[in-house]
């Protein structure tokens, strides 16, 4: 418990134990009165102030307002044991639901404690601790066992074992060696490593984590806007409802010459202003949401705004990139076909003119090369979305990409047979040879389409920049209803486009993606899903969700927590509006008194609090 929580239940205990023991001291009048206004403000002071100053500042209608009206009128009628009571089990109330928050809060706080208080720089011989800050791009910094990956970068020194679980909720430890990449969050669990950083600590996976964390509750769904614009007009509502329940009828009763019974309909009155408080509602929408969040968090998936948690639980189609998201992204050289000169040097050539791109299947060319890599060599290199590479390699004019880039350029090429994704080669304007590149699926992918279609997700489809035979193969092994190839990054679009004009009203289309090709797609779509891990920052930027350690399964995953937490939402919502409005209908009546007003307010807030701290339990779904 924080001070301020503490200093409450301290104010609960002395004000009820007064209250016990006034009850059992016989005293009346003004001395009775005087006794019971200790226990009074003891515990309502802060809420009498709060009252007030919002009357000065023209906000007057909140419950601070309802509290103060309700106890100060019941005093006022005599009844002084419930005008306190009524305020203390308020204060119990709120204590409860600040430390439900508060405990909500911890956790997403527990799961986010990954900021890196320093970096380590070695300088003549000895470490120095530096600000994250101030470390520069390409700097070397060092991470000792127990301390936090501070930045993003590639370990040029060294072997350990990694914990990521509170960036991917994996608890299985990742181990890196020279060469791999390591991002910022992760601890260092048993060797020393040295870590080249790549990126400024601004724009590391850390920041940009606890920055989506933070900024998520800023974007409120359309349950939490409708909740803040109906208090805003049920508070006077009932503000006004309760002063007219204590001036007409009395008025009615005075004209038709039978007594007025002004007390009766006053306490009437106060018990409606009691009932009324919508607190259970203001606080509890909020916190399912903030718990949602927060327990998707714990899972690895990142939820950039409550808006996004409620579009994500009326997703009923779900669309896919392939490369590096149904399949691992991790190309490898299965064959050289139709080569009209040596293996080595089509490679040879192919790498090069590729050494400016940081594509999957570039690196594998790359990578199978596995020669000195001289850039001074390769000049006039021309990206062409979705189809390939131009440049000069030793000044001679080199082509590398697909079908479409030979068509392109009007080079005569060979089709290849075999199923995967086929590099085509063209030296000095004539064709060359091509090289196949196979990917991997990923370990998961097939389990996650399953387990979407078992979610009730009614169409899975794939769009993929992929040569036909390769796509609708990986597309029949994982089960997905629909694939379409061949596409260059404005067509996905237009794919998008039109799957979205033929889904229902109330259903939510979600893409998954991974590259910088995809951000458009992510952007327009209505649920944008990217692979945080080793997904393009782009992708990241542009998506609505991101999955950390790059794993399809956890799709469904969240969709589950979306929807566990979109129906407590809504069992709060009938919940307390259910029972608000027959309290006030009872106390209106004149059946319900403050006893009946105090379990109508706190008592309901309590159990709406309690409801909404389900939202985090998200282990087992």
């Amino acid at each position: 418990m924080s001070k301020k929580q503490k200093k409450v239940l301290v104010r609960i205990i002395v004000s009820a134990a007064l209250l016990m023991i006034l009850h059992f001291i016989p005293v009346t009048g003004w001395v009775r009165f005087l006794f019971y206004m200790v226990p009074y403000l003891v515990i309502g002071y802060d809420i009498l102030k709060k009252a007030g100053k919002g009357i000065l500042n023209r906000q007057v209608f909140d419950e601070n307002f309802l509290m103060a009206v309700a106890t100060v009128g019941a005093i006022c009628l005599g009844d002084y044991v419930e005008g306190a009571s009524v305020m203390l089990f308020y204060q119990i109330g709120e204590l409860f639901q600040s430390y439900a928050v508060g405990k909500s809060r911890r956790n997403i706080s527990q799961l986010m404690d990954i900021r890196p208080d320093y970096a380590n720089i070695e300088v003549d011989g000895t470490l120095q601790q530096v600000d994250p800050d101030e470390v520069e791009v390409g700097t070397v910094i060092v991470v000792q066992p127990g301390e936090k990956v501070p930045i993003d970068g590639v370990v040029v020194d060294g072997a350990s074992t990694l914990n990521t679980s509170a960036l991917t909720g994996e608890s299985i430890p990742r181990e890196v060696q020279n060469g791999d990449e390591v991002i910022s969050g992760c601890i260092n669990l048993t060797g020393l490593l040295k870590i080249q950083t790549t990126k400024e600590f601004g724009e590391s996976t850390v920041s940009k984590i606890l920055d989506l964390v933070e900024n998520a509750s800023s974007k409120k769904s359309r349950s939490e806007n409708f909740i803040s614009r109906f208090a805003k007009v049920y508070t006077p509502a009932v503000c006004y409802g309760a002063l007219a329940l204590a001036i007409l009828p009395p008025i009615v009763r005075l004209i038709m010459g039978i007594s007025p019974e002004w007390g009766d309909w006053i306490y009437r009155a106060l018990t409606f202003l009691v009932i009324s408080c919508p607190c259970a509602l203001v606080i509890s929408i909020p916190l399912s949401f903030f718990a949602g969040i927060g327990g998707a968090s714990r899972e690895g998936v990142l939820v950039k705004g409550s808006n996004y948690l409620e579009a994500l639980a009326s997703t009923k189609y779900v669309v896919f990139d392939k490369t590096g998201t149904m399949t691992q992204g991790v190309f490898e050289v299965a064959g050289i076909h139709h080569c009209k000169i040596e293996d080595k040097k089509l490679l040879e050539y192919a790498a090069l003119a590729e050494i400016a791109s940081s594509h999957p299947i570039s690196r594998s060319l790359q990578k199978a090369y596995g020669g000195e890599m001289d850039r001074s060599r390769v000049t006039d290199i021309e990206e062409i979305g979705g189809n390939g590479i131009t440049a000069k390699v030793d000044g001679i004019p080199v082509a590398v990409g697909n079908g479409k880039l030979m068509d392109r350029l009007g080079i005569p090429y060979t089709p290849c047979k075999s199923v995967g994704t086929v590099v085509h080669v063209a030296l000095a304007g004539e064709y060359s040879g091509h090289i196949l590149i196979t990917d991997r699926i990923k370990p998961h992918a097939k389990e996650a389409v399953e387990a979407l279609h078992k979610a009730g997700i009614t169409k899975t489809v794939m769009l993929t920049g992929d040569a036909k035979a390769a796509a609708e193969q990986v597309a029949k092994e994982l089960g997905i209803s629909e694939v379409y190839s061949e596409l260059l990054p404005g067509d996905k679009v237009e794919k998008v486009e039109k799957l979205l004009s033929q889904k229902g009203l109330k259903e939510n289309l979600a893409f998954v993606g991974d590259g910088i090709n995809d951000a458009p797609v992510l952007s327009r779509a209505d649920v944008g899903i990217a692979m945080g891990a080793l997904g393009s920052d782009a992708a990241i930027e542009a998506a609505d969700i991101v999955l950390m350690d790059d794993d399809p399964l956890k799709i469904s995953k969240a969709i589950r927590i979306a929807r566990k937490c979109i129906r407590i939402v809504y069992e709060n919502i009938y919940f307390a509006i259910g029972i608000k409005v027959l309290c006030l209908i009872l106390g209106a009546l004149g059946i319900a008194n403050m006893w009946a007003a105090i379990f109508a307010d706190v008592g309901v807030m309590v159990l709406a609090v309690l409801n909404a701290i389900r939202a985090l339990m998200v282990k087992n779904l």
